[in-house]
């Protein structure tokens, strides 16, 4: 829709898509700490939509709400870093989590139960379930993660000059190649309760109550399994990260 001085009608776009920003957000707010304010996230949905709208191609292979659904998620997470949401000892937590499942599983030979990882920090398994609700959200994965520590540009960047794997687009970065393929054999390897939870909250797209519900523990539970594989793949990864 166009105003009377014949420009497009933002207001009118903002009022369409409100509910994918609403539901992108609350998807987001189920793995981020309870400070995070939900308003603020869509505050900054709605930024990410303006500026999908004005980066469009008609003759683009996605249709909009698919480009605008990325662009939505993105401007959610730059606003997550721009206020710095998670403190550094729960990022430390998370990467101690994370050394720990790689150690366990190279002592095991195999995917490490929980009681190995808590064995592998050195404490109780109520101490580490304690730890997994706490890093909730920590593992959110930003293109700083996906380079060298003495490298002054992200694989993303790199790649993209380059032009690998997806002409230059990090999206397809990321949905092709290696990387795909490691996620996915990441994912086979998995417990099949902490497989069946991934599947439940991006595919089906259920909170954590829901997910609970049918698995029959309760959602702090769920929070844990899902913490706890995320933690899992970003492990297998990190060879290849």
């Amino acid at each position: 829709m166009y105003t009377a001085r014949g420009t497009i009608d933002k207001s009118h776009l903002i009022e369409e898509y409100l509910p994918i920003v609403r539901r992108i957000a609350v998807q987001m707010m189920a793995r981020l700490p309870a400070s995070v304010e939900l308003d603020d996230l869509i505050q900054a949905g709605r930024i990410g939509l303006l500026d999908a709208w004005s980066r469009f191609q008609e003759d683009a292979a996605a249709s909009f709400e698919t480009f605008a659904s990325q662009r939505i998620r993105g401007a959610m997470l730059d606003e997550l870093r721009a206020m710095d949401w998670a403190p550094r000892r729960v990022r430390q937590s998370a990467r101690e989590v994370e050394r720990a499942i790689q150690a366990a599983a190279h002592r095991a030979g195999r995917a490490p139960s929980e009681a190995d990882i808590a064995a592998e920090m050195k404490i109780t398994l109520a101490q580490y379930h304690e730890q997994l609700l706490k890093i909730q959200g920590c593992q959110l994965v930003y293109a700083e993660d996906l380079q060298h520590e003495d490298a002054d540009r992200s694989v993303f960047d790199q790649r993209a000059d380059a032009g690998e794997d997806g002409g230059g687009d990090p999206v397809r970065i990321l949905l092709t190649g290696e990387f795909r393929q490691r996620l996915a054999a990441a994912i086979s390897q998995l417990p099949e309760r902490e497989a069946q939870v991934l599947s439940l909250h991006y595919d089906d797209e259920m909170n954590m109550r829901e997910i609970g519900s049918i698995l029959e523990v309760s959602p702090s539970r769920a929070s844990q399994l899902h913490n706890q594989a995320i933690a899992r793949l970003r492990a297998s990864l990190q060879e290849l990260l």
